[in-house]
């Protein structure tokens, strides 16, 4: 193993804090202000180019011709600190890492900067692989992951994948990486063949890779 990619939101922080919910209306008053979608379409039309695309941006640029970066820019623009606080048990467990660390989200490099500066863990991961790698093509589908072994010049399974999504592991398993669903305490959990490893906080990544490294 020689790298950890972490994914982002409802990842390094609990899916509780609800910042997607800032992002999310601002997802529907983009299409509704910017792009004149109907209000009535909105919800319909983004259940639909998250089935066939994988994320609302690519049927926006398939459908509608608009400009990923201002959409970025735009959806992005919420207050992050009113939703997270430092993690210090995150900042610590990746500080002392045996593994370089990786942010491999379908969000935005602005977007992940905001985050990690509000968690207190800017600086602590090697580097960031965001929407744009893959000409804006969001996991699961498999350019990305293809462009993040090329950037990072390793295969997949000397890799680690950290995702929240079930969907993004199971492509992840498919290039051969280690997999670890982050999923919530509370949540009834089942054993599935693609996720090596279950995980109800980040912050505990660094005893299940000693484990599977033999650290001792």
């Amino acid at each position: 193993m020689k790298a950890v990619l972490f994914d982002l939101d409802n990842t390094l922080y609990p899916a509780e804090r609800d910042l997607f919910s800032l992002i999310d209306v601002r997802i529907n008053r983009y299409m509704e202000d910017v792009v004149a979608i109907n209000p009535a379409d909105v919800d319909g039309l983004r259940l639909r180019y998250w089935k066939d695309y994988g994320a609302t941006l690519q049927g926006l640029i398939l459908h509608h011709g608009i400009d990923p970066e201002d959409y970025l820019a735009y959806v992005h623009a919420v207050d992050v600190a009113s939703r997270l606080s430092f993690d210090i048990e995150l900042q610590q467990t990746l500080c002392n890492l045996c593994l370089p660390s990786y942010v491999f989200t379908n969000g935005s490099r602005c977007h992940v900067d905001r985050v990690v500066t509000a968690l207190g863990i800017d600086g602590l991961f090697a580097d960031v692989f965001d929407i744009r790698i893959a000409d804006y093509q969001p996991k699961p589908n498999p350019d990305p992951y293809r462009q993040v072994l090329d950037e990072l010049s390793l295969s997949g399974d000397q890799c680690i994948m950290v995702e929240d999504q079930l969907q993004n592991l199971h492509m992840a398993k498919q290039f051969g990486m280690k997999t670890v669903l982050i999923v919530a305490a509370q949540s009834v959990t089942q054993e599935y063949s693609y996720v090596d490893a279950q995980l109800t906080r980040p912050a505990e990544i660094g005893e299940l890779l000693d484990e599977w490294l033999g650290v001792s």
